[in-house]
């Protein structure tokens, strides 16, 4: 198939760029998805003019090309409620200010619009922060108008985003992910009609974070079809441990104590084989884009093993039916 596999770079952002691309050329890669927080930054792009031709010039020496960015740091503090852990997320001036955050986040989420523009990509993927994820075990008691009433924020904070990406003709693939408004079938839904099925909206599939919390991924992409804007090949492993539950126990990723953790693609349960067949049936053409979480494996074997494991599983669509030779008697 000629789907690009690519690389999300943002889990290698301690790796100088024109490095990465020589370590992902080697191995196979057809691009990167860059992250910018890592190996994009998003004033350079609009401010320095050398910048996006260098960005260009280094992944061509390579071979590669950006189908992609990923502004997943920036998104998450456009709808979060402030805590002190987005202080790493914002420029360090703005510690502990938490609307001078939103508000540096909300322009940058503007700016990366015009940004990837610049660069000829049409797809930014990323989180949109959610100012409800703390109520999500509705106790103490979550009424439905608080719960609605968090869409509405999110629709109001992301509504004048998506019109600056329309501007530039290009697409918001949200990542289903806890902690955002969207986390699981049923609150995608939501966020999806909130939005009257806006076009710039789409999703970023990852399946992993639909597994562990016990949603068929398959199912999930088959419905969601027409808003499938981009895919990230990342696996979970449920493990087997009467002992732990499936929300973490506080334990770090990793730790195999806990219930499941994210690993090399291959090595856990999401069905890749099953993600692939619904991919071709409805024509997605998109990158896959390997994103590489696994504490527990070296990381240059995973970026190796993962990207062969995706090139063989990336099949195209049979163009027969199996039993077409077949004749009636």
């Amino acid at each position: 198939m000629n789907r690009p596999i690519t690389l999300a770079s943002g889990q290698f952002g301690d790796l100088p760029l024109e490095k990465l691309c020589r370590i992902s050329s080697d191995i196979g890669y057809d691009g990167l998805e860059l992250a910018t927080h890592a190996h994009f930054n998003v004033y350079s792009a609009l401010y320095k003019k050398e910048y996006i031709p260098f960005i260009k010039d280094t992944m061509e020496k390579y071979g590669l090309k950006c189908w992609t960015l990923s502004a997943h740091l920036t998104g998450q503090c456009v709808g979060d409620v402030w805590d002190p852990r987005l202080d790493a997320f914002a420029p360090s001036d703005l510690s502990g200010q938490p609307q001078k955050i939103r508000k540096w986040a909300i322009e940058e989420m503007k700016k990366t619009a015009e940004a990837a523009c610049l660069l000829g990509v049409n797809t930014i993927t990323g989180f949109t922060g959610s100012p409800i994820w703390a109520w999500w075990y509705s106790y103490p008691q979550t009424t439905p108008a608080m719960v609605e009433k968090g869409f509405q924020d999110i629709y109001d904070l992301w509504n004048p985003i998506l019109d600056v990406f329309d501007q530039y003709h290009i697409r918001f693939a949200l990542e289903i992910h806890p902690t955002e408004i969207a986390f699981d079938y049923y609150s995608t839904q939501r966020l999806l009609e909130i939005f009257d099925f806006r076009n710039t909206l789409g999703i970023n599939f990852d399946p992993s974070h639909l597994v562990w919390q016990g949603v068929n991924e398959l199912t999930f992409l088959r419905d969601f079809k027409d808003h499938i804007y981009h895919v990230h090949m990342k696996d979970v492993k449920i493990n087997k441990n009467e002992k732990a539950g499936i929300l973490g126990s506080h334990l770090p990723f990793g730790d195999t104590r806990r219930k499941w953790n994210f690993v090399s693609v291959g090595h856990g349960n999401v069905d890749f084989d099953g993600i692939i067949r619904e991919l071709n049936l409805i024509g997605y053409q998109g990158p896959l884009s390997i994103e590489w979480e696994d504490t527990g494996m070296d990381r240059l074997a995973g970026m190796k093993e993962s990207y062969q494991y995706v090139k063989k599983i990336n099949f195209s669509p049979s163009e027969t039916s199996f039993d077409s030779a077949l004749k009636h008697q």
